[in-house]
C-alpha cells in the first residue's frame, strides 16, 4: 500500500524576521515554532513519516525541537527553497518503500496545520497529481507602482496558498529535477510550470504562516485562547526486599534494599506517569504496560515516562510542570535530589524549572515508617487543545 509522508522545509534563515535564531526555532508558548509543527503531522493517523529538511548549522536547535518524536533523520537543505524541497525529495524518493507514494510539502513556520484540511488535500491526490488547499481572497487587490493605484483587479477567482501542498512523490520530484534552478515561489508553482493539473481544496483560516515578530505573537495569542490547561495525580508503593541498590527518579541509588516490582519498580516515575495519563484521560499505568506482558519485567521506567510524554506531545500538548514526593524512611533523598530533579528533567525533555522532587517520611508510621516500601505521590499541570468539538 502506498505511503504518504510530510516533508517539513524549515533549512531557511527568517531574514524578514530579524535577528537571533530563525524563525521555525522561537519559542511558541514555551517550545520552538517548529516543534508545534511536528507534533501535527506527526499525530495525523494518515501520515506514515516525517522528513524535515534544515540547515546544518541548526541541527542542535532541531534536535531540541524534535526530541519527544519519532520522525525520520533530517535531510539539509540547499541555497534557496526549491534546492531544500527537491533534496528532501530525493532522500523520500530512498526510503520510500511501495510505488505510488505521496507527500505533503509544509513550511515550517505553519505551527497549525489544519487535520481536516490535510485529510481533502490527501483526498484529491487520488484525482490529480497534485493539490493545493487555498482560501478565497476577501480583499479588494490594488496594483500598485511607483507609490501610485494603477489597477484595481477582479478578486472572484483570486485565492491565497497555503501548505501543506500534496503530490504525487516520483511527478513532483521529476518536476523538480526537470525545472531546478528556477525561481518558484512554491512547489505548487513548481508542479504548473511542469505542466501538472493542480486541484484547488478547501483551507483553513487558522493556517497562519509566521513571517513577522507580529504574526509570532499572533500566534501566541492563539495558543493562549485555544489551549485548555489540566491537572492529574499518581500514587505508587513498591516493597522493599533484600537487595543493593534500587532507582527512584531514573535515578540508581546504591542502598541495602531494593524496590520489588514487574518492572524496576521506580515508584517517583510510575506516579508520575499515572499522573500524566489521568490529566489526559487515558487511563492508568497498568493499561499501558500490563504487568503480566513479559516485555516489561526489568525495565526502565524511564521508558513509561517517555511514552506519556510522547502520548501527550501527539495530541498537540505540553507539561507546565512536574511535582513527586516521595514518601520513605530510608534512603535520605535529600543528597540526590538535584540529580533526581535532573533525571527526571533529562527523560521528560523539560527545563529543570518546570520539575520538582520533594521527600517526606511518615514519622515511623506505617509501611513506610517500619521500612516495609517506599510510595511516591505526584501531580502535573499540562496544556493542550481541547477535544474536537467542545465549546
Amino acid at each position: 500500500m502506498a505511503k504518504t509522508f510530510a516533508l517539513i522545509v524549515a533549512a531557511g534563515r527568517g531574514h524578514r524576521f530579524g535577528g537571533g535564531p530563525p524563525k521555525q526555532y522561537r519559542d511558541l508558548a514555551g517550545r520552538p515554532v517548529l516543534a508545534w509543527t511536528l507534533e501535527a503531522f506527526a499525530a495525523h493517523p494518515a501520515v506514515d513519516g516525517v522528513l524535515v529538511v534544515i540547515h546544518p548549522d541548526d541541527l542542535a536547535l532541531y534536535r531540541a525541537a524534535a526530541s519527544s518524536l519519532d520522525l525520520m533523520e533530517p535531510a539539509f537543505g540547499g541555497a534557496e527553497r526549491q534546492d531544500s524541497v527537491r533534496l528532501g525529495l530525493e532522500r523520500l524518493a530512498e526510503v520510500a518503500e511501495t510505488p505510488g507514494s505521496l507527500v505533503l510539502i509544509h513550511d515550517a513556520a505553519r505551527p497549525f496545520p489544519d487535520p481536516a484540511a490535510i485529510d481533502r488535500v490527501i483526498a484529491a491526490l487520488a484525482e490529480c497529481p497534485a493539490a493545493l488547499p487555498c482560501l478565497p481572497v476577501t480583499d479588494t487587490i490594488k496594483r500598485v507602482e511607483g507609490g501610485a493605484v494603477r489597477e484595481t483587479l477582479l478578486r472572484h477567482n483570486l485565492f491565497r496558498a497555503q501548505t501543506p501542498q500534496g503530490f504525487r512523490l516520483q511527478t513532483i520530484l521529476d518536476a523538480h529535477r526537470a525545472l531546478a534552478g528556477q525561481a518558484l515561489t512554491d512547489d505548487a508553482a513548481v508542479a504548473e510550470a511542469a505542466g501538472l493539473e493542480v486541484l484547488a481544496v478547501e483551507g483553513a483560516p487558522g493556517n497562519l504562516k509566521i513571517t513577522t515578530a507580529a504574526d509570532l505573537a499572533a500566534a501566541a495569542r492563539k495558543l493562549e485562547t485555544a489551549l485548555e490547561f489540566r491537572s492529574g495525580q499518581g500514587y505508587d508503593v513498591h516493597r522493599l526486599i533484600p537487595g543493593t541498590g534500587l532507582r527512584l527518579c531514573g535515578l540508581y541509588i546504591e542502598h541495602d534494599r531494593s524496590l520489588q516490582g514487574h518492572s524496576d519498580a521506580d515508584v517517583g516515575i510510575h506516579a508520575l506517569v499515572d499522573a500524566l495519563l489521568g490529566a489526559m484521560a487515558e487511563g492508568d499505568i497498568g493499561q499501558h504496560f500490563p504487568p503480566g506482558d513479559r516485555q516489561w519485567h526489568g525495565a526502565a521506567s524511564d521508558l513509561f515516562l517517555q511514552h506519556a510524554c510522547a502520548l501527550l506531545a501527539g495530541k498537540g500538548g505540553h507539561i507546565v510542570n512536574l511535582d513527586v514526593t516521595l514518601i520513605c524512611e530510608r534512603p535520605k533523598v535529600g543528597p540526590h535530589r538535584p540529580a533526581m530533579r535532573a533525571r527526571l528533567a533529562e527523560i521528560a525533555r523539560l527545563p529543570l524549572a518546570r520539575v520538582s522532587v520533594k521527600a517526606t517520611t511518615s514519622e515511623k508510621l506505617g509501611f513506610t515508617g517500619r521500612g516495609e516500601g517506599i510510595a511516591a505521590m505526584a501531580s502535573v499541570s499540562i496544556a493542550l487543545p481541547p477535544p474536537a468539538g467542545s465549546a
